[in-house]
């Protein structure tokens, strides 16, 4: 068996041969990855409601003896995925390419951008800006120790776009207060990439217990916390360095921007008039000479 392959490209390969009740259990599978298959083969089996028969064709299918085999590989692969920055340097260290480090790094990031606007469902991905365009519900936003970034990046530029758009801190102690101000129907707009961090995942969950919906911006392994998201973004974000490579991510966040600001372009231009206004009064910005 390839081990290049992983399994779930390996599984959305054999969609369009596989049955009725197979094609439904790989796409539960799919959407939850790599988290549904992790539990006993009668929990998978009556989350994607087919009978345990029919997840042990599926295995089969996919190349291994059957349910155990498969799950061994899949908890190989989550063993992988969690590696820690110096591991990861190992693994793209060994056997390097003798090009030099731009020209993979491209290859690599290209390639992960490709793969993510690839298995980015349009329809999954319209509902979650249609979410942060509905000017009745706030916008709350934070990611994790890397991804925190991306969160205050997304919210620097969405405050223009339209008002009511929170940076939450990482620091549990400040969420009480924030959420006193999150109503039903709100939105968390959150990122969690491997490894996966438990703030993240306790904010969401006292976030949804407020009423609030989720945006979840992930990597392929997908973060614990989509099990409470309403809409789940996946990115790939592997490169050849002790970090993962934020750009497919970056892409996805200012796609999100553009998105929002073409639906919301008569209230987005009228608060673009008044911010230049107001730069010009303040002389925020150098004039050239």
């Amino acid at each position: 068996m390839d081990e290049q392959i992983t399994i779930e490209d390996r599984m959305r390969a054999a969609l369009p041969d596989l049955t009725r009740a197979e094609r439904q259990l790989a796409t539960h599978v799919l959407k939850n990855y790599p988290v549904a298959a992790l539990g006993s083969i009668t929990a998978l089996a009556k989350a994607a409601e087919v009978s345990t028969p029919t997840v042990v064709r599926l295995c089969q299918k996919l190349g291994y003896k059957g349910y155990p085999d498969y799950q061994s590989a899949l908890r190989g692969e989550v063993e992988a995925m969690l590696m820690s920055p110096i591991a990861k340097h190992d693994r793209w260290a060994g056997g390097v390419p003798d090009t030099h480090i731009l020209n993979r790094f491209a290859d690599t990031v290209v390639g992960n951008l490709q793969a993510t606007l690839g298995q980015i469902d349009h329809a999954e991905f319209d509902a979650a800006a249609s979410l942060l365009a509905d000017g009745d519900r706030a916008i709350f936003a934070m990611g994790g120790r890397i991804t925190h970034a991306l969160a205050d990046y997304f919210v620097t530029l969405m405050k223009v776009v339209r008002p009511d758009v929170t940076l939450l801190s990482g620091l549990s102690n400040t969420w009480p207060p924030a959420l006193l101000d999150m109503k039903r129907g709100d939105v968390l707009l959150v990122f969690d990439i491997r490894r996966y961090e438990n703030t993240v995942l306790q904010l969401v969950e006292l976030a949804v217990e407020q009423g609030a919906e989720v945006v979840l911006i992930t990597d392929r392994w997908v973060s614990p916390a989509a099990a409470h998201a309403r809409h789940t973004l996946a990115a790939h974000i592997e490169a050849p360095s002790a970090w993962d490579s934020m750009v497919s991510i970056t892409v996805l966040v200012e796609t999100l921007l553009a998105s929002v600001q073409t639906l919301r372009w008569d209230a987005t231009e009228a608060r673009l008039k008044r911010l230049e206004g107001l730069y010009d009064r303040s002389r925020f910005f150098r004039r050239p000479r």
